[in-house]
């Protein structure tokens, strides 16, 4: 398949939304980390004692501990550090735009759904 003018313009408008989106998804997901962060028990550092703290956390807590390492690993991605089931020449996955779908407003809100409507293209 031959790229066109329109082809070229989409994505050229796509990496310029993609530049500016990339602090303030990046900022929504740290906020939304640190929220979760903060509303469990402390995390261990080390892979045995993060087993063991991971075993006594309840339903919720356990949601909430799995939801922190999905958003803390889009958040790394959005940083230029690939996540694992992420393509790492996609900047800014789907899945870290809808993580921070209601975090973010006015002309940061726009800017996303705009970005989306053109990967969608």
């Amino acid at each position: 398949m031959t790229a066109t003018t329109t082809d070229v313009q989409r994505s050229d408008g796509a990496e310029a939304i993609a530049a500016h989106l990339r602090v303030p998804v990046w900022n929504a997901l740290a906020e939304r980390a640190d929220a979760l962060r903060r509303s469990l028990p402390p995390r261990p550092a080390t892979a045995h004692d993060r087993y063991v703290w991971l075993r006594t956390l309840d339903a919720e807590q356990a949601r909430r501990a799995a939801l922190l390492d999905r958003i803390e690993s889009l958040r790394d991605h959005v940083a230029g550090r690939p996540a694992l089931g992420y393509a790492p020449d996609v900047p800014l996955p789907r899945a870290a735009l809808e993580e921070v779908e209601g975090f973010t407003t006015g002309v940061t809100a726009r800017r996303i759904t705009q970005y989306k409507a053109q990967q969608s293209a």
